[in-house]
């Protein structure tokens, strides 16, 4: 998939390539997020992605939300620990709109002081929700786990005690702060001339000047050391994580870990974890495993609920599975029939545009490129058992092994 770059005079990197379809996305990729706020700002990376829909120098929160709905297009937006994604799908005939809209958002929010309340309340309902789904709510207690008093460690949607203390001021003191231009992207992927795009973008950032404070340098966690911990949540089941850190986005044996988090616990039915504890046992409805990289960091993580009387026997299951990667080197047949599996997960992923968009949008912000799936591909093939036997002793190493429980 051939790509087009160009970064505007204000610093704005832009990323463009085509699609097939008369649909298009475009958006904005800044590079902040849970983990750049101070520690009084807890979940206002969080909260600034709410409030950013709610008003502009320009436009009423009525405006904003009608201006892609009435060509039937939509608006969206995520936050995570370590970028703010605010984007829109729409025809590509609307694709001008979309900018800038896009932009007046990004650049001109208010963040006015009447809408700040109720959406509040809109992020507070959804922290309880949060709190009721033990499933969820544990991969951010792991977090804390393994990063103790790190900003890596927070949730993402704060506290409500903090929450109902931020104004207009605060949100626009952490906008300020970290939405300029050279610390985010704009990525589009649509049949529109790229020609068109800088135009546009050139007219919609035209009052947006380079800003030349040094980007607050992110704080590196503390060395890891593991953890054992056990909540009494008064759940029916009882939800376990087992994992500890991993690999950074730049390590070139992230790709090692990604193939073996894939053969422990991917999405496939024949994930060892799901063969050993559910197909061969039936102790657990779910099992996964799950692979994070950050800019400094990464986890490692595998997570399940069982019944509580269960619990011991299929964390010594865990324990037996991550044995035998660690002291087994996989088969020529086994490491093909793995990275086979990997290379037909990723191409039946890649059929989704939007996640297409997100991607290639998250690939060119953090390292100013954007892969294509056949480097991925290649990186994968290139992987030996060797190499994986290596990565296996030390990152799933039982010692270096960090468990949460809930029960």
């Amino acid at each position: 998939m051939a790509y087009s770059t160009f970064t505007l005079p204000n610093g704005l990197r832009i990323i463009h390539t085509t699609s097939p379809t008369n649909v298009a996305y475009c958006g904005f990729a800044i590079d902040t997020g849970t983990r750049d706020e101070l520690p009084q700002e807890q979940g206002m990376a969080h909260f600034v992605e709410h409030l950013i829909f709610k008003g502009t120098r320009k436009r009423k929160a009525w405006h904003i939300l009608n201006r892609m709905e009435n060509v039937g297009g939509d608006l969206n937006a995520y936050t995570n620990k370590e970028e703010t994604v605010i984007y829109s799908a729409f025809l590509k005939e609307h694709f001008n709109r979309a900018a800038e809209l896009l932009a007046d958002i990004v650049f001109h929010s208010l963040f006015p002081s009447n809408e700040i309340e109720k959406e509040v309340e809109v992020i507070i309902d959804e922290i309880q929700s949060y709190e009721d789904s033990p499933a969820e709510l544990i991969f951010d207690d792991f977090e804390e786990l393994i990063f103790p008093d790190h900003p890596l460690g927070r949730n993402i949607l704060g506290n409500p005690e903090l929450l109902r203390q931020f104004t207009s001021k605060d949100a626009q003191h952490f906008v300020h702060r970290h939405y300029q231009p050279q610390n985010m992207i704009f990525f589009v992927q649509g049949d529109i001339p790229f020609s068109k795009i800088i135009r546009t973008l050139e007219k919609a950032t035209a009052d947006i000047i380079p800003f030349n404070e040094e980007k607050q340098l992110r704080v590196q966690p503390a060395a890891y050391q593991p953890r054992q911990l056990t909540l009494h949540k008064d759940t029916h089941q009882a939800h376990v994580m087992i994992g500890g850190r991993g690999y950074h986005a730049y390590d070139e044996r992230r790709t090692g870990l990604y193939l073996l988090n894939n053969i422990l616990g991917g999405p496939g039915m024949n994930s060892r974890l799901n063969v050993s504890l559910r197909e061969k046992k039936g102790l657990v409805y779910n099992v996964e495993s799950n692979l994070t990289s950050y800019t400094d960091t990464g986890t490692f993580c595998i997570y399940f609920g069982c019944d509580p009387h269960d619990t011991d026997h299929c964390i010594s299951l865990v324990h037996k599975e991550l044995k035998k990667i660690r002291d087994q080197k996989l088969t020529s047949l086994q490491l093909h029939a793995a990275k086979k599996q990997i290379i037909g997960q990723i191409g039946v992923a890649g059929d989704n545009f939007e996640n297409n968009a997100l991607n290639m949008g998250k690939c060119f912000l953090h390292y100013q490129t954007y892969e294509e799936k056949e480097e991925v591909f290649r990186r994968l093939e290139e992987l030996t058992s060797s190499q994986l036997l290596d990565i296996a002793n030390e990152v799933l190493a039982e010692n270096y092994l960090s468990t949460l429980i809930y029960q």
